[in-house]
């Protein structure tokens, strides 16, 4: 019962969060009528797959680490 209510309080703390924001970009926008948001990956720079290959491959090691699957 105890994690059912620690799960309940993260997931409505995520939904406050993200309400919160998306009010922040309607009221920016509200604001200032005639200028439009800057997209949210404007001319990014490419792709470096083998850099994500490489993170990704950590991140799955770290997580199998916090699920104590090594002794």
């Amino acid at each position: 019962m105890e994690e059912s209510k620690k799960i309940a309080a993260a997931t409505a703390a995520v939904l406050n969060y993200i309400t919160t924001e998306e009010e922040a970009i309607c009221i920016q926008s509200m604001a200032a009528p005639g200028v439009k948001p800057a997209p949210v990956l404007s001319a990014a720079a490419p792709v470096r797959l083998w850099g994500a290959s490489g993170r990704q491959a950590q991140m799955q090691m770290r997580n199998l680490m916090q699920m104590r699957t090594f002794n």
